[in-house]
């Protein structure tokens, strides 16, 4: 996703004059983090710039053929704006939640903050005697079609002169403080101007051939797809069960996931799905709070890998502070796709320009590693 993205965003950017090279290890996307998103954005974040990105990122989904230059070609492809349900079952959480929605509602955002018979009322298939208060948004929050995004802004970049090739880079080729080239697995040696890492889980990988250190490594995070013999009512939000389970719509269908118990970094290759997770976790937990769950019928999965910066859990983007012509795309930890079209263009404009000049991306900034300095989110699914 952010390969295609910064490259679409360049090309289409008449100030950059130079040449785009996207080398992408399988051209079939097979066990990339983008195939295997869950397609969600969301504006329910602590943090203004968290906000302010997802909030870019609902303006370009719902004015989507209008960044193609209204190109006839190009698809509509509206939010389905079920929201986020986040749900509070302490004094604590909900005060926390409380906070949020004061901050997210300073920035435009319609996130309301609900009392347990507030919620009820609104989706009653719902147990709530737990639950001390929640967080809804029914604006711009829920299912997108990021798989189309993805397939715009490729074929439009390479329809701007943007060259992919599948390829391996081996090493990269650094001195006086500057990349210069990199070496593919083919034997060819390419020089560039600037690099950017966009390797997703694999992106400590690409960063150790430069040198560099980047706390981002691969997460397993399960999903799985059921049918329910009653169904409900009405959409279902993306509800953040406080066990960390989350569900939502999925069509006629319903979407379940959640992290495992113990979250340690895995291989790379590691796609193995773990049934025993929905049968001892995620069920149980749905089925209480949801009583029209108890009957339902797994009918898919997949376990897709988050670039999980183990920081602060969120992006590290922009140049590197000592070899500037190495540049971040990293670490999204779940919200890289949501993301993309604020951060794609953010990259774009520093290459370009030396600076950003929409929205400030500088708190993302890599040298906040070396100084364990996290960057303070408090919203983390």
């Amino acid at each position: 996703m952010y390969g295609s993205s910064v490259a679409w965003w360049l090309s289409q950017n008449t100030d950059f004059d130079g040449s785009i090279l996207v080398v992408e290890r399988d051209m079939s996307y097979e066990f990339a983090s983008t195939s295997h998103t869950n397609s969600c954005i969301r504006q329910q974040f602590s943090n203004p710039t968290n906000i302010q990105i997802s909030q870019f990122g609902a303006e370009f989904i719902n004015n989507f053929r209008s960044f193609f230059n209204d190109d006839p070609r190009v698809p509509e492809i509206p939010i389905q704006s079920f929201g986020y349900m986040y749900l509070a079952d302490t004094a604590k959480s909900a005060a926390m939640l409380k906070e949020c929605q004061e901050i997210q509602a300073k920035l435009g955002a319609g996130t309301k903050h609900m009392s347990a018979s507030q919620i009820k009322d609104d989706y009653p298939f719902y147990m709530l005697d737990d639950i001390v208060a929640g967080n809804h948004n029914l604006i711009n929050e829920g299912y997108f079609d990021g798989g189309t995004i993805f397939d715009w802004w490729k074929r439009s970049a390479q329809e701007n002169a943007v060259e992919y090739i599948e390829n391996e880079v081996l090493a990269i080729g650094c001195s006086d403080k500057r990349v210069n080239n990199i070496l593919l697995k083919s034997g060819e040696t390419i020089f560039c101007g600037t690099l950017v890492n966009c390797s997703g889980p694999r992106a400590v990988e690409t960063a150790k051939m430069a040198g560099l250190n980047l706390p981002v490594e691969p997460r397993k995070r399960f999903t799985f797809v059921f049918d329910a013999e009653t169904p409900l009512e009405c959409d279902l939000p993306l509800t953040i069960d406080p066990s960390g389970v989350h569900v939502r719509s999925e069509g006629k269908y319903y979407l379940a996931g959640c992290p495992p118990n113990e979250d340690p970094a895995i291989e790379y290759d590691d796609f193995i799905q773990d049934h025993q997770i929905w049968q001892d976790k995620i069920w149980p937990i749905i089925a209480t709070r949801i009583p029209q769950f108890e009957a339902i019928k797994v009918i898919n999965s997949w376990v897709g890998h988050y670039a999980f910066n183990t920081l602060d859990q969120n992006a590290v983007i922009g140049p590197h502070h000592e070899i500037e012509n190495f540049v971040f795309a990293n670490g999204f930890s779940g919200h890289g796709l949501q993301q993309s079209m604020a951060m794609g263009r953010g990259i774009s404009e520093m290459i370009t320009y030396g600076a950003y000049r929409t929205i400030d991306l500088t708190p993302f900034a890599y040298s906040r590693i070396p100084e364990g300095n996290p960057f303070l989110e408090k919203a983390i699914i």
